[in-house]
């Protein structure tokens, strides 16, 4: 038997190739590893978060990148999100890569998660995993200003302070760009 996020679950009844076991016997829930093996992206990103934990199982970081990327290549923002978070910070046996984190970001920023768009606008601002752009930040913070939520403030600051370093024929140009997507775009 194992006890997996509080349900017993008669181990011998789960295929091998299902059972997902730590060093120290515990396992993740056999229903949520169904869906997740079925193709379910929101269970696919609950295993991940489990192995980027330590939840359950032994905190590994490649398989919760490779659950967060089968909801990511689904277009699955929350996935896309968690993937972009894991190649920013990078982990044990897991190593830090930008671009990666950059190109995550941006699939999720383009569906319009207003968090993956304020984070590519700093990323722009700092030219890291992407050039530096004060143009490109500045759109994707402004976006990400736009929309109702606890990090508001924060970017529409950050957006402020980046506009200090865009001509004004940039800044139209940028405000533009920014109302062609919200109508192509409405929340």
């Amino acid at each position: 038997m194992c006890l997996a996020l509080g349900l017993m679950v008669a181990w011998a009844a789960i295929p091998v190739a299902a059972q997902t076991v730590s060093p120290q016997g515990t396992c993740i829930e056999a229903t949520l590893l169904a869906k997740a093996n079925a193709g379910d992206a929101a269970a696919q990103v609950l295993v991940g978060d489990s192995y980027a934990a330590g939840k359950s199982v032994a905190q590994d970081y490649v398989q919760a990148a490779a659950w967060y990327r089968k909801a990511a290549e689904k277009g699955d923002a929350g996935g896309q999100i968690h993937l972009a978070a894991l190649y920013r910070d990078g982990g044990k046996h897991f190593p830090r890569d930008m671009v990666q984190a950059a190109a995550w970001y941006r699939k999720a920023a383009e569906q319009g998660d207003a968090g993956a768009q304020g984070i590519l606008g700093v990323l722009y601002s700092m030219g890291q995993g992407v050039p530096h752009d004060d143009v490109e930040a500045y759109y994707w913070l402004d976006l990400a200003a736009s929309v109702p939520g606890p990090n508001q403030e924060k970017y529409a600051a950050n957006r402020q302070m980046i506009g200090t370093h865009i001509t004004a024929d940039e800044l139209e140009a940028v405000k533009d760009r920014v109302a062609q997507w919200k109508a192509a775009h409405p929340r």
